[in-house]
């Protein structure tokens, strides 16, 4: 699935280990689910929308 991570990341100037200890989740974790290599639960998914405080079809895009 596409998504908007690292651009949103980088808007913010964090890197990946900032966005990461928002989340609770590993640096490989998030690199992952930008790269497309894993897509998040829905749980994390609510928690990458919530971070970022937007509704997560602006930030995960369908293929």
């Amino acid at each position: 699935m596409k998504n908007r991570l690292k651009v949103l990341r980088a808007e913010r100037d964090w890197n990946q280990q900032d966005l990461a200890d928002a989340l609770g989740v590993s640096r490989q974790s998030v690199n992952a689910i930008e790269t497309g290599k894993y897509d998040p639960s829905l749980p994390l998914a609510f928690r990458i929308a919530d971070v970022f405080a937007l509704p997560i079809e602006a930030i995960f895009l369908r293929d």
